[in-house]
């Protein structure tokens, strides 16, 4: 599906909804978006997006917060204050924030971000709490995953049990993947205190999937599935369906190339580069963010399908998916792309069918 956006007074105009199938025949899809609103500018390097009530969370990979107010656009910069500084190097910063389920009564939420400790990079997790426009420490939920200039990770989000999951990339080290005993090249699961949980697949350790490069998005279908979205090497990104203590290949195995024990990706883009990371799913339909790829793609679980939401607003990091409004972030201003004036923005895209 061809969208063409033209940008008028803050809102982002979509129009030709028509797409090639895989037959060569031209098909007209309903599902998208008409128009794509921009509700704050100039961010920085924005890698997330949480939402309570009317207001947006967004971290800022140099080590802040900014509060976003979704009906004036308003934005409120609030600090952090934290034991170990945030080490903003490469992919490396401030990355997943999550407002605590309990975020109304407690004020907390969670943060992943990366730190230097005697001259090495590692991410840890911790809690944070909210006093006016402080977010400070409270305590660290899971240290010393391992770090580096790339391949960081730095998704997490509440599972449908309760429980915390996290994306650990391999740091640039693909042994890291393999070893079970490291958190590198991993998803984890933690409880949302950071102790283990009983059931998880390996006994003592947090580590719920390995063999991952930089899985980067997670969510949910409503068949309780987890997926998650991973960065290839060359090309060959993957959508995969994460299954408990399952090895998904890397660095042994990529696209669909297969190896006893290992799992091939539910979807990959063969020889086309996205580089997919966050991601939302909502009626069979997984929506994702990409930084190569510029644009929201939609694959459709069912059937594999993929269309366009939203293109030519340039890197995307994140989606986030409330009732029938989509809201993105771009990061134009991370290094690889090419800034535009206003940029980095927020911006909402009204679903429809």
């Amino acid at each position: 599906m061809k969208v063409f956006i033209v940008a008028l007074i803050g809102t982002i105009f979509l129009t030709g909804c028509s797409f090639w199938n895989q037959d060569g025949e031209i098909e007209v899809n309903e599902v998208f978006a008409r128009q794509a609103e921009v509700i704050a500018t100039d961010l920085e390097i924005p890698w997330n997006i949480t939402k309570y009530e009317e207001a947006f969370y967004l971290s800022q990979r140099p080590g802040y917060i900014v509060k976003v107010d979704e009906a004036t656009g308003e934005k409120t910069t609030q600090q952090l204050e934290v034991t170990k500084d945030i080490h903003h190097d490469g992919e490396g910063g401030l990355l997943g924030f999550l407002l605590a389920p309990n975020f109304r009564e407690s004020r907390e939420a969670f943060a992943y971000h990366t730190y230097q400790d005697n001259g090495q990079i590692f991410n840890r997790i911790i809690l944070l709490k909210l006093n006016q426009n402080t977010w400070t420490e409270q305590r660290v939920i899971l240290d010393k995953i391992p770090g580096g200039r790339i391949h960081n990770g730095g998704r997490i989000k509440v599972g449908q049990d309760g429980k915390l999951y996290a994306t650990a990339g391999d740091a640039g080290n693909p042994d890291h993947a393999q070893n079970v005993n490291s958190l590198a090249g991993k998803i984890l699961r933690m409880n949302l205190n950071g102790s283990i949980p009983t059931d998880n697949p390996f006994q003592g350790s947090y580590v719920y999937s390995y063999g991952h490069r930089n899985p980067q998005g997670l969510a949910w279908d409503e068949d309780g599935r987890l997926f998650s979205s991973e960065h290839g090497q060359a090309a060959h990104d993957e959508i995969n369906v994460i299954e408990p203590g399952m090895n998904y290949g890397w660095p042994i195995i990529e696209g669909d190339q297969q190896a006893p024990n290992m799992k091939t990706p539910f979807y990959h883009t063969g020889n086309v580069t996205w580089a997919p990371s966050g991601i939302e799913i909502k009626d069979n339909l997984l929506y994702v963010a990409t930084l190569r790829g510029e644009s929201i793609k939609v694959l459709n679980i069912e059937n594999k399908s993929v269309d366009m939401a939203l293109e030519n607003a340039g890197r995307l990091r994140d989606v986030l998916l409330v009732d029938e409004a989509l809201y993105t972030i771009t990061n134009n201003r991370d290094g690889r792309g090419n800034p535009r004036e206003d940029d980095d923005q927020l911006l909402r895209l009204l679903l429809g069918r």
